[in-house]
């Protein structure tokens, strides 16, 4: 039967019947529609016409409103807009009419007063615009903002006129700080080139010093005469440059370095096989030989710091005495510079450590192994300690489990501070180590994470600086030749610990198909988007699906963890955030990748990463052994399997990473005369620490440079103000260091800086992935409030809201992610 003469369906003919205009790319799923509500009526067949154009009626807004400028107007309003618009022949005056109304009801929620709402969807639209409005824009959001509040007459025009002069004067402050920003950093560049164009080579120093061309290549390779910058050349080799400003005030030195060298050539060449060291050590001055790699001669050992010694040959108090005089003719030499930062002797920053009899014990194991049982239970038997973690989340759960044992601990995070009064016990997040409270014993978690490349620093500080006579470091195995070299700079006894996992972990003999997920397994990706696809694709297969990944704030994650925990979610999808923390009974642990993106490059997954994510499967006492498998078509399972069995990669740089603190910034801006904070982490970079220090590297400070660059001009914030600003924990990715400079200058200005509102929330059945991303991009920005008002409570003083509004969105989130919708998933779009 052709369609000519095939009998309209009962849909079909309710359509016919209702008389209403359809197009005929719409009669499809009109019908499907229709047959859903049958037997249906003119008012059902017209319900499901406007369902099917809702679609198309929300792009045609957002269009319309981004042409209009309106950059404030987002999907979910124009979602709410057509989900009040019940006529299916619903003109574009009546949709923009709908926008209108729904607009007003968020303008109207965004703030207590029209001047807050203003204020809160204004920077909602630099935050995620990656710009603010231009002047026309912003007083147009105004009057809509005016119209919402039900301001009219004068007091609109009152409003207006404020918010126009307010705008005017942000705008001015904004771009004063940026020209003064500017300025500065090309100042700082300007005399830091200007420097370096006065730098001299070896072949300067007999005339500036008076001596002979023997006595400047020896002197100079005996580490005496500061080097000011060293340029790398072919073969290893390097160019020395010298300061003369440092250089010259030593002349008055060179008569008891002769005498010195006098008095210590008859044993030198006593010594068997020694003849001498007229001719400097080394082929010449700078040729990159180990004599002269860095002046490595002309480093002691100092008080705290036991590191290999580099003394030259001639004697300690002449070194010494001419270390002294090392950039005395000038506030900018790089020797002085250096010797005020004392990054080369970092160890001995942490007096307190240091006058503690401390003694270390280095726990390694694997995942499950029970490396945090056994130090927390010899911290719960002390009677003070301290247990850093990497995450707020795992402070949390240290601070839970002394609990469990009986001890009442504070917590002292990044964001929050918990005080236990009358406890002399402290759960605390890695860089939150209190250096200056001696305890009996602390435990320091992770401590792989010392060559991470943005937080290792944080870790070299505890494990050097905590304030112990108990260390307990806890790590992989990878990490027991980096924390042994921190135990030697520190003079610090150690004690090896070796733990085994309890129960055996092996490689599954085939991957393991979607279908073939069970209860208890964990589905590992390394990236949201692929989290919130495998997620997707999960729930529309009826499967019941908990997620964890970075992006989630600590009590979301540990909510999404106890639903899988319970029970009430049978699979859990996550990203490799499952590898540090989250005790969570897993049986299997199944790799939907076997490479990832790590900031720099998409790469196979190494051995350490393999076996941390992979340790999460298995729990001894509930499940025999653990599985590691990998996803159907992602890879070959004898992939997962080498990397298990593969002895532990050794890192190749066993220097520990250095940052400088608070007190290293103001010892060196006084030494260079410079508030420019830009200035003093450029010279920091350039001349703390050499390159090829034996003991220690700079760790990297780009972030820091690009905030201190974006903050420098701000009027009424001091240096160590903007050194905070610094330190803030931001998104690049999400204009992070644009927001600061937003918030400096609200600051420096004596005004209070409101936190970070996502405003009105859809509900979470009708959340989309772009409203999901939203609240978890607000929710970071909160973080950043939040840590900013810990230490600037009075530029940042609404906390009591900002804890509402991150609840709020905890909350949301949670019940997002708590969703379970078969067929069309929530966050499939």
């Amino acid at each position: 039967m052709n369609s000519e003469t095939r009998p309209a369906s009962p849909a079909e003919a309710a359509i016919a019947a209702a008389g209403l205009r359809v197009e005929t790319r719409e009669m499809p799923q009109l019908e499907r529609l229709v047959a859903r509500r049958m037997p249906a009526d003119r008012d059902a067949v017209a319900a499901a016409l406007t369902e099917l154009r809702r679609r198309g009626w929300i792009a045609r807004l957002n269009d319309l409103a981004n042409r209009a400028g309106q950059l404030w107007v987002r999907r979910a309003d124009a979602e709410a807009a057509v989900a009040t618009v019940t006529d299916p022949e619903a003109s574009e005056a009546d949709l923009l009419d709908a926008l209108d109304r729904a607009m007003a009801s968020r303008l109207r929620g965004a703030g207590n007063t029209p001047q807050a709402a203003l204020d809160a969807v204004a920077a909602d639209v630099a935050d995620n615009k990656g710009g603010g409005l231009s002047a026309e824009r912003h007083y147009d959001l105004a009057r809509a903002v005016a119209a919402a509040h039900g301001l009219a007459g004068d007091a609109a025009t009152r409003f207006l006129d404020a918010a126009v002069e307010a705008e005017d004067r942000r705008r001015r402050e904004q771009r004063a700080a940026e020209k003064a920003a500017r300025e500065v950093r090309r100042e700082e560049v300007s005399r830091l080139r200007a420097w370096e164009k006065s730098l001299v080579g070896i072949e300067a120093i007999p005339a500036l010093l008076q001596c002979s061309e023997k006595e400047a290549l020896r002197w100079a390779g005996a580490g005496i005469l500061p080097v000011a910058r060293r340029i790398p050349g072919r073969g290893g080799r390097e160019l020395w440059q010298f300061d003369p400003a440092e250089i010259a005030p030593l002349r008055a030195e060179t008569a008891a370095w002769r005498e010195a060298e006098r008095a210590e050539r008859p044993e030198r060449e006593r010594r068997p096989g020694n003849r001498g060291n007229d001719a400097g050590p080394g082929q010449r001055a700078g040729d990159g030989s180990p004599g002269h790699r860095a002046g490595d001669a002309g480093q002691s050992q100092r008080t705290g710091d036991a590191g290999q010694s580099h003394r030259a040959e001639l004697p300690a108090p002449v070194t010494l005495r001419g270390a002294e005089r090392r950039g005395a003719g000038t506030k900018q030499a790089n020797a002085a510079v250096a010797r005020v930062a004392a990054l080369d002797r970092y160890a001995a920053h942490f007096k307190t450590a240091r006058a503690l009899n401390r003694r270390i014990t280095l726990v390694t194991g694997p995942t499950n192994s029970g490396k945090s049982h056994t130090a927390l239970d010899r911290l719960s038997q002390s009677e003070s300690g301290l247990a850093l973690a990497p995450l707020r989340l795992l402070a949390h759960e240290f601070r839970d489990a002394l609990a469990s044992r009986g001890v009442p601990a504070g917590l002292s995070t990044g964001e929050e501070r918990i005080p236990a009064p009358g406890s002399r016990h402290l759960a605390a997040t890695v860089e939150m180590c209190p250096f200056h409270n001696p305890v009996d014993v602390a435990l320091v978690d992770e401590a792989q994470l010392l060559t991470d490349r943005d937080r290792g620093a944080a870790w070299t500080a505890a494990i050097m600086g905590v304030p112990a006579r108990e260390v307990f470091v806890l790590g992989a195995p990878e990490c027991v030749p980096l924390v042994k070299r921190i135990a030697s700079l520190c003079g610090d006894p150690v004690e090896e610990v070796s733990l085994q996992r309890k129960g055996p972990l092996r490689a599954a003999e085939a991957p393991v198909g979607l279908g073939d997920l069970r209860e208890g397994d964990a589905l590992v990706a390394f990236s949201r988007r692929d989290v919130l696809d495998l997620r997707a694709e999960l729930v529309r297969r009826g499967r019941r699906v908990a997620v964890v990944y970075g992006a989630l704030s600590p009590e979301v994650r540990r909510a999404e963890a106890a639903r899988f925990r319970s029970g009430e979610a049978d699979i859990l999808v996550a990203t490799d955030a499952i590898g540090m923390g989250l005790n969570l009974p897993i049986r299997r642990i199944i790799l939907s990748a076997l490479k990832k993106f790590d900031g720099e490059e998409r790469r196979d997954l190494n051995a350490q990463e393999v076996k941390q994510i992979g340790g999460r499967a298995g729990r001894y006492g509930q499940f025999e052994a653990g599985v590691v498998s990998v996803l159907a078509g992602a890879g070959s399972p004898d992939f997962v399997r080498r990397m298990l069995e593969a002895p532990p990669t050794m890192p190749e740089d066993l220097r520990p990473q250095v940052q400088p603190d608070a007190d290293i910034v103001a010892a060196v801006a006084a030494e260079i005369g410079s508030e420019s904070l830009f200035g003093v982490l450029a010279r920091i970079k350039r001349a703390v620490l050499r390159k090829d220090d034996p003991n220690y590297r700079l760790a990297d400070m780009t972030q820091q440079l690009d905030i201190a660059s974006a903050v420098d001009g701000v009027q009424g914030l001091g240096l160590l103000d903007r050194w905070v600003y610094a330190m803030c924990p931001v998104d690049e990715r999400d204009n992070g260091t644009q927001r600061l400079a937003r918030w400096a200058v609200e600051h420096g200005a004596g005004r209070a800086v409101p936190p970070p509102s996502t405003g009105r929330l859809p509900a979470p059945e009708r959340a989309s992935r772009e409203e999901l991303e939203r609240a978890e991009k607000t929710h970071k920005r909160l973080v950043a409030w939040r840590w900013l008002s810990l230490r600037f409570p009075d530029a940042y003083p609404d906390r009591e809201e900002a804890e509402i509004e991150t609840n709020r969105l905890d909350r949301w989130i949670e019940e997002v992610l708590r969703t379970q919708r078969r067929g069309k998933a929530t966050l499939a779009a």
